[in-house]
């Protein structure tokens, strides 16, 4: 068993539980993954990271994020609980390209999405994005403010990210549990309104 598969074994509501999400937060390298899923977990968050080293120069694009001394080399896991009876399981995917094998397996079965943004790195949002809406998975971008970044309104990103009409945009900041935890339910909100979209349209 894998880290992935055991986690998702782990993910499984326990007795009382009426349901729990599985929701994917990705992005480009240093964008915030792992510091998201940290500060809104309710339990001690599963991590799998490991210190850059001089291997990895060549690959690792460390261009405005230079004080990012390590890595997530499989995914981060953790787990909050929205309100009684609802519990989203989080599943943050590496950032780097050669870790994009892994994002199917973390993708099967999740409800939606965060693409975290850094406007001083916007393009690393590219391939996220296209993932998923090569793969109909509802997401949302939001836009991880960092102090020394250009501050961008959310229809200036959603324009330079070429956003599907209707893909919400949001501005949180990632270190925050309270921002954090608005971030995931304004995306359970877009997935639910995406999921009764499907059904009117299946239906008429």
């Amino acid at each position: 068993m894998n880290a992935a598969q055991g986690a998702q074994e782990g993910a499984r509501p326990g007795p009382g539980s009426e349901l729990g999400l599985k929701i994917l937060v990705a992005g480009g390298f240093g964008a915030g993954k792992t510091t998201l899923v940290g500060s809104v977990s309710e339990i001690r968050p599963l991590r799998t990271e490991e210190r850059l080293s001089e291997a990895g120069e060549g690959v690792d694009d460390t261009r405005g994020v230079a004080g990012k001394h390590t890595t997530t080399v499989a995914m981060d896991f953790g787990r909050i609980t929205i309100r009684q009876g609802l519990s989203l399981f989080l599943f943050g995917t590496p950032g780097q390209d050669r870790f994009w094998f892994l994002w199917d397996d973390l993708s099967d079965g999740a409800l939606g999405a965060v693409v975290l943004a850094d406007t001083r790195r916007l393009a690393d949002c590219f391939p996220a994005v296209d993932y998923f809406e090569r793969r109909a998975i509802p997401f949302l971008v939001a836009v991880n403010c960092f102090a020394q970044a250009r501050s961008y309104g959310a229809d200036e990103v959603a324009r330079a990210l070429d956003l599907d009409r209707g893909t919400p945009v949001v501005l949180c900041d990632a270190r925050d549990r309270d921002s954090g935890k608005e971030v995931l339910i304004r995306l359970v909100e877009h997935a639910g309104r995406r999921h009764t979209a499907r059904q009117l349209n299946a239906v008429g």
